[in-house]
């Protein structure tokens, strides 16, 4: 698994964890930690957070096989 992948899984897993809290508790955590949604940081890491998940979707597609010696 490559660094990009590894890093799109993260934040894949901040970003589930993060819906999970706002369906359960109606806490937004990103929002929390960066005063209010509409603020310029928390629209970035929902950004950052949205092309991880595009990133993800390719992945399903991927042909990885291991080879074995």
């Amino acid at each position: 698994m490559t660094i990009i992948n590894r890093i799109a899984l993260i934040l894949n897993i901040i970003g589930g964890l993060n819906w999970g809290l706002i369906g359960l508790f109606q806490f937004d955590l990103v929002a929390w930690i960066c005063g209010g949604q509409d603020s310029i940081f928390a629209r970035i890491i929902y950004s950052i957070v949205g092309l991880a998940a595009i990133w993800c979707i390719s992945l399903l597609f991927r042909d990885n096989h291991i080879v074995k010696e």
